[in-house]
């Protein structure tokens, strides 16, 4: 019997384009041999929808006649079964529902892969890919994450965080900056990706628009002193807490002091507009590396996995500073678009495998999960104490 995999891209992100493609690139790599598929959209506003289209990337062209089309579903547990139900209830029959095993998410940013739609799978009961809740939300608020690596003796730049009430003050905010960062810094959303936000400010007037930009993205800004003679590697990780593998190393190519959301997902466009995603980005891969710096990025992306509680496939960006060759992590993509597959094929793992890896882990924590004593028995209801101040917690 084929395992029931449920593949949702989409949701309400500011990265939901890039979901999009990450998505169908993976439910169209999965082994239809192997696994029943059914690809589920999230809508912007978290609505789920599956049809003969949803995972046909031309019609995400229309998205108002591919939803037309389509058909409303939501996720109810009955029966020790998760299904795929159509809604609004009343309007459909019992055969039209849909069992599922196992979700697959591929999704980014903010609302979804940041541990929000984690928790509300973990809620429903359904086994899920990736990260869980605790590390899906690390992994995404980068400030967080730089206290939990700092922790742990991996190097990472030092940053003040800011939040809408210091953005109220906003020259008090660009003093502190100057007096411990100096310029230039780069100004980054606290929990997003994609370089969605994310700029360089070089003198004072620079750096209020780029706080201004921040925070229209989101209600904490991080800003960090930005390395002039910058090197940017990226290396993902395959695994759990336990036991995890590295990837091969990239160097991304850009064409400014960052790698842009347009050298990220427009760069490799084809000529009918349509977008490889993550995959098209301009690279090297292997990155020119010596053995010895390669093995430094391979080993400490694998320990900073581990640290982070991280499940699954992730893609760990670093930095190095070319002055003093000082290595440093930058950040964690949780859910990587295109899930990083073109940096698993150089030694050897083809995207196909790679996703039944992904599959055998979530499965793998099931069982683990299994083990794990959730409640035992006794009923603190089935006493005298259950009124006012008397059955309070003590």
């Amino acid at each position: 019997m084929k395992t029931r995999v449920a593949v949702l891209f989409g949701g309400r992100s500011v990265e939901h384009e890039v979901s999009v493609i990450s998505g169908i690139q993976a439910l169209m790599s999965l082994d239809a041999e192997k696994y029943d598929i059914t690809p589920v959209y999230v809508t912007k506003n978290n609505e789920m929808y599956i049809g003969s289209d949803i995972g046909n990337i031309e019609a995400y062209k229309d998205i108002t006649a591919l939803l037309k089309q389509s058909k409303r579903v939501i996720m109810v547990n009955e029966e020790n079964e998760v299904r795929l139900v159509p809604y609004p209830l009343k309007a459909f029959g019992k055969k039209d529902k849909i069992t599922i095993d196992i979700a697959f998410p591929v999704v980014h940013g903010t609302n979804v892969e940041d541990g929000a739609l984690q928790g509300y799978l973990k809620t429903i009961g359904i086994p899920f890919v990736g990260c869980d809740v605790t590390a899906s939300a690390v992994g995404m608020d980068k400030y967080i994450m730089k206290t939990v690596l700092k922790d742990n003796d991996i190097p990472v730049l030092d940053c003040l965080c800011f939040t809408t009430a210091d953005y109220a003050e906003v020259d008090v905010l660009i003093e502190k900056v100057e007096a411990k960062l100096g310029y230039p810094v780069i100004v980054k959303p606290v929990n997003l990706g994609s370089s969605v936000g994310i700029s360089v400010a070089k003198d004072r007037v620079e750096l209020e628009k780029s706080i201004d930009d921040a925070f229209l993205f989101a209600r904490k800004v991080l800003v960090e002193h930005a390395i002039t003679n910058l090197r940017e590697i990226n290396c993902s990780v395959l695994g759990d807490e336990n036991e995890a593998i590295a990837s091969e190393c990239e160097e991304p190519l850009h064409t400014k002091d960052i790698l842009s959301y347009e050298d990220k997902y427009m760069s490799g466009s084809s000529k009918n507009g349509a977008s490889k995603g993550m995959a098209s980005v301009s690279r090297k891969i292997p990155a020119d590396l010596t053995p010895e710096k390669r093995e430094e990025i391979r080993n400490m992306a694998v320990k900073a996995f581990k640290k982070l509680g991280c499940h699954g496939v992730s893609r760990i960006d670093f930095m190095i500073d070319e002055d003093n060759g000082q290595l440093y992590f930058n950040e964690i993509n949780t859910i990587p678009g295109s899930l990083a597959f073109y940096l698993w094929e150089p030694i050897g793992v083809p995207y196909c495998e790679l996703l039944d890896r992904l599959i055998s882990l979530s499965l793998k924590r099931v069982r683990e999960e299994g083990s794990i004593v959730y409640s035992f028995d006794t009923n603190i209801l089935d006493q005298q104490l259950l009124g006012g101040s008397k059955g309070s917690k003590v």
